[in-house]
């Protein structure tokens, strides 16, 4: 095939995969159809580009010792590699196709000889390989550190909590206006483009994110800086791209330089997305070529093709440095216990980090969790956020129950079926055995902690105000939630019988919907703590302890 066609599949490839990507993360929620039916399961393969992720497969591997479901897929992507390059990089990672798309946007910081020599190999492009060392030697050290930089879980992190809900509120704050316009043609094309977007892209429900600004801004920068570097994040910070480079020093594909054809016009590296020097008179570098075609596509005289089995001199491996290795290699094996050496696994750990249900111990979370976002995303009642503080550093973005937006469904496991390294395993609303009627005689169901009472805030119990919400909406059968009837005094010195609330602590799922519907919405006066989590054995109530 010539070679002119190649950039041109390469980019029909990379829009195909960016918008697979795009659907498979939209189609990452509870969508109306699924909530009318009552039926709430994914409907989507929605884990399709983590499961085909080998940096996630092997990091994974290494902390747990073990290979979660289907991450054996991977191989798709690890076996070509070896024999065809960084074709991953450049023709299907949307990441990088991000990045080639704002790359090529104009930018003063690239014109001319400025552009040019952007695009020639920079000694920064190792930095790359350090972290990717670093965040294996901390994976083999049980930490799943190496998934904040993973590029899916970047995007689904950066989109799905940022993005996209900025996008929905936007999009109804210019859709209800014109649904409620006075203009019969504005109000038709107002009802008209909401029930299609209703259909397809936006979520049935306007959800929050907490640190959602923060996730924003960071990835907008990423995209910032590679309008003045060309594939900054691809070139500089991906550990993707760096494990697939090190994998593709043994490739069969290569790129030939005919020295008699070129005269020096550089118009090769006008569109070089990788930094590899495609250039005469130096080596071309294996291991940072993208295979975009571009240079080959670019060159006048036809001087460069790729070609299988070609003998010529080229740098196959990362020009690490064995200084950077032991740097790389150093961060990774401190990193993990400077990080564990906090109150995060201890007894003082935060008290309000309520994991999803199906969730493993807190070291075994950790050692799991990429930070990806999905559970977060796909949670109906937008329960779910980015932890900040609340687990540690090394927790940093991994999920809380936060109650006070939303308390986990009953019926629900959404979350455990997203899962992509099982950090919350998959379980079935018969394991998890908080409805009625589903999972026989459930004994033990899954715990996320106890509610409890603050009395001095509850308005039975301070100020003689009736008030059984929080029992009312308690989902369990039977209710951990129950009232006693008490004769108080109220200001004026009448008295009366009120319903105060006291929680059952051996039928509490720690749930949040009682705090969740608290009438003090600033403080509840019910408040959901870990303590009685089925994942850990140690955060129990006292008299429960074996």
């Amino acid at each position: 095939m010539a070679h002119s066609k190649l950039p041109q599949l390469r980019r029909i490839s990379q829009i195909f995969f960016l918008l697979l990507f795009l659907a498979l993360l939209v189609f990452t929620s509870m969508r109306p159809a699924a909530a009318s039916s009552g039926d709430i399961h994914m409907r989507a393969p929605v884990r399709m580009f983590f499961v085909l992720d080998p940096l996630v497969a092997i990091t994974n591997a290494l902390a747990t010792h073990a290979l979660y479901r289907g991450l054996l897929w991977s191989l798709l992507i690890l076996l070509p590699t070896l024999f065809l390059g960084r074709f991953f990089c450049g023709w299907i990672c949307p990441m990088g196709t991000l990045q080639h798309f704002v790359g090529n946007m104009r930018s003063e910081a690239k014109r001319g000889r400025q552009r040019i020599e952007s695009n020639r190999y920079k000694r920064w492009q190792t930095v790359k390989y350090v972290v990717l060392i670093a965040g294996l030697v901390a994976a083999f050290f049980g930490s799943m550190l190496i998934g904040t930089l993973d590029p899916f879980s970047l995007l689904v992190r950066s989109i799905g909590l940022a993005l996209l809900p900025a996008f929905n509120f936007a999009t109804r704050a210019l859709l209800v206006p014109m649904e409620h316009s006075h203009v019969t043609a504005i109000r038709t094309t107002g009802e008209s483009l909401h029930t299609i977007l209703q259909a397809t892209v936006l979520d049935f429900r306007q959800a929050h994110f907490a640190q959602g600004l923060v996730l924003g801004i960071l990835f907008l920068v990423i995209l910032w800086a590679s309008m003045r570097v060309t594939r900054f994040w691809c070139r500089a910070i991906c550990p993707l791209g760096a494990l697939l480079g090190a994998v593709s020093r043994w490739s069969i594909l290569g790129l030939h330089k005919d020295a008699s054809s070129c005269d020096k016009c550089n118009r090769c590296l006008l569109n070089c997305q990788g930094g590899d020097d495609p250039i005469g008179g130096v080596p071309w570098r294996k291991s940072e070529c993208l295979m975009c075609m571009n240079c080959a596509d670019s060159c006048p005289h036809g001087a460069l093709q790729f070609r299988l089995f070609r003998k010529e001199h080229e740098v196959a491996s990362p020009d690490l440095g064995r200084r950077r290795a032991l740097t790389g290699l150093a961060a990774g094996a401190a990193s993990v216990p400077l990080m564990r050496a906090n109150t995060g696994l201890g007894k003082s750990r935060h008290d309000r980090l309520l994991r999803p249900p199906g969730a493993v111990n807190e070291s075994d979370f950790l050692s799991r969790c990429i930070r990806c976002g999905e559970c977060m995303k796909v949670c109906p009642n937008n329960s779910l956020h980015p932890t900040f503080t609340e687990a540690g550093l090394e927790g940093l973005w991994t999920p809380t129950l936060v109650p006070r937006t939303g308390y986990c469904e009953p019926s629900c496991v959404l979350c455990s079926e997203v899962c992509p390294t099982g950090a919350i395993w998959q379980i079935t609303p018969k394991d998890k055995g908080w409805v009625v009627g589903v999972g026989g005689k459930q004994e033990q169901p899954f715990r996320l902690g106890t509610a409890f009472y603050d009395r001095g805030r509850c308005l039975p119990w301070a100020l003689a105000t009736d008030c059984i919400v929080c029992e009312e909406w308690c989902p369990v059968s039977p209710k951990a939630i129950y009232v006693e009837e008490a004769e108080v005094v109220d200001s004026a010195g009448r008295t009366k019988t009120v319903k105060q609330p006291r929680v059952d602590p051996s039928r509490c799922v720690g749930c949040g919907a009682c705090e969740y519907a608290c009438p003090l919405q600033e403080r509840p006066a019910v408040y959901v703590t870990s303590i009685g989590e089925s994942r850990s054995p140690s955060s129990q109530i006292l008299l429960n302890r074996s």
